[in-house]
């Protein structure tokens, strides 16, 4: 299938772009169309993060999903992982506008399956190959402002009463007060949980100071969030709290830090809720998935303890699929998507941190001394090469260099390289227990990859 440059192809999850440029008002309500198309149900419930573009974009999509005769419930400004929960109660299918952790001026729309599921691949291929078709016919025909019709931006819509069921729900998962006593810091990334999130943990018993709580369309994950957690590791430590908890855009992911400022990754926040869980029956079959981006020392930690680990490529949706070929309960990503199976249907940033502070507090020790306890890391280094397009055959042209190191590492260290779902880059993660070689195998990779490839740096 060709694909217009003009239009935007699904990636490692959903479909993301700069917001007016490459993800227009066309591309959204083709894709809108599409996925009523495909995904059975007549209601579709559609959930927005705080970026000043999601009013537009949600016009647009519900109109996309209207003329092929869906009826559109509006969730409001809300987490991902509540528009999964209230599409798994409610056995529909759904769509969040998000572009996760992206800057402002990207914007992104990911689908769920009735019942809060994410796409398998097949039907995303389903969907892809006539949003396309959709999408090339409305570009040929339209006229004027792309985003005519983007309607006010209003983050003080609140969520929809639906939702409060969800919030609700990672509550009852952990005891009644569960942290009462524990002083934390949340930051939201001035995105979709933050008027939500710090309820969550006032409501089990922790006094919460919160930050990344003020929105206004173009400051989400701007210095603040999971992938700015320095901000919230200064807070943590001055304020004298006992841990924090970053939050993405939409809220999917965690990133928590110890009372010390350290950061505790996917990887920890993973180690640690998987030993949890097995000592207490709750880790079905011992067995825990991952991404081939997890760390070689989670993999060691896991093997002393007795559990046992699946891989999959990157990606939520690939553990998911895993967790629930293999009826099993917890899964996860080192970036901090961490899957609850037993109590989501897909990532929940905000769950997973209640999860990870109610082992804290039931087990009566520092985040800071059980974090470390969990796993010794393994020197990793992730590079990036820019490529003129995404290409993905890139990382197999570079194969034979990549099999070539790998056999010089042994059982020491490993390599993955992969094109990105969303960019067009080669990314090169290099592990070897000395720092040094791995420095040395990285750059040995990057020149390779930048020789065969070429690179738009």
């Amino acid at each position: 299938m060709v694909v217009p440059p003009s239009i935007p192809t699904f990636g490692t999850d959903g479909v993301r772009g700069r917001a007016g440029h490459e993800l227009t008002a066309t591309a959204a309500e083709a894709l809108g169309r599409a996925a009523a198309e495909f995904l059975p149900g007549s209601r579709f419930v559609i959930g927005s993060d705080t970026r000043e573009s999601g009013p537009w974009l949600q016009t647009a999509l519900s109109r996309g999903l209207r003329s092929a005769g869906s009826e559109v419930v509006d969730l409001g400004v809300v987490p991902t992982p509540a528009v999964a929960w209230v599409a798994a109660q409610q056995s529909v299918p759904a769509a969040m506008i998000s572009a996760s952790h992206n800057p402002y001026h990207d914007n992104g729309i990911k689908l769920f399956a009735a019942g809060g599921l994410k796409l398998r691949d097949d039907l995303e291929a389903e969907i892809q190959a006539r949003y396309v078709e959709v999408a090339t016919a409305l570009a040929a025909a339209a006229s004027g402002d792309d985003r005519s019709d983007a309607g006010d931006l209003r983050f003080d819509r609140g969520p929809s009463p639906a939702v409060d069921g969800w919030a609700d729900a990672v509550v009852a998962s952990v005891g009644e007060d569960a942290l009462a006593g524990m002083r934390i810091v949340v930051d939201c990334a001035n995105g979709a949980a933050h008027g939500v999130a710090p309820e969550i943990f006032r409501r089990l018993g922790a006094d919460v100071a919160a930050i990344g709580v003020s929105p206004d369309g173009t400051n989400i994950n701007d210095g603040v969030g999971s992938t700015a957690p320095q901000t919230l590791a200064t807070t943590v430590v001055e304020a004298g709290a006992d841990a924090g908890l970053a939050f993405d855009g939409d809220a999917d992911r965690l990133i928590a830090v110890d009372g010390s400022g350290r950061l505790v990754d996917g990887d920890r926040v993973i180690g640690l809720l998987a030993t949890d869980w097995a000592a207490t029956d709750r880790l079905r079959d011992n067995t825990v998935v991952v991404t081939v981006m997890t760390n070689l020392g989670f993999h060691r930690a896991m093997a002393e303890a007795g559990i046992k680990v699946i891989s999959t490529a990157v990606g939520d949706r690939y553990v998911l699929a895993a967790l629930d070929d293999h009826h099993l309960s917890l899964g996860g990503e080192q970036s901090g998507h961490v899957i609850c199976r037993d109590l989501a249907t897909t990532g929940d940033g905000i769950l997973a941190g209640v999860q990870l502070l109610d082992v804290v507090a039931r087990r009566g020790e520092p985040l800071a001394v059980m974090a470390e306890d969990i796993m010794t890391t393994v020197p990793q280094l992730l590079r990036n090469v820019t490529l003129a397009a995404r290409n993905p055959d890139a990382a197999a042209i570079i194969a034979p260099q990549v099999a070539a190191v790998e056999e010089r590492f042994g059982d020491d260290g490993r390599v993955v390289v992969r094109s990105s779902g969303t960019e067009p880059l080669l990314r090169i993660m290099v592990e070897h227990v000395d720092q040094a070689t791995a420095e040395a195998a990285c750059t040995e990779l990057v020149d390779h990859a930048t020789r065969l490839l070429g690179s738009a740096d």
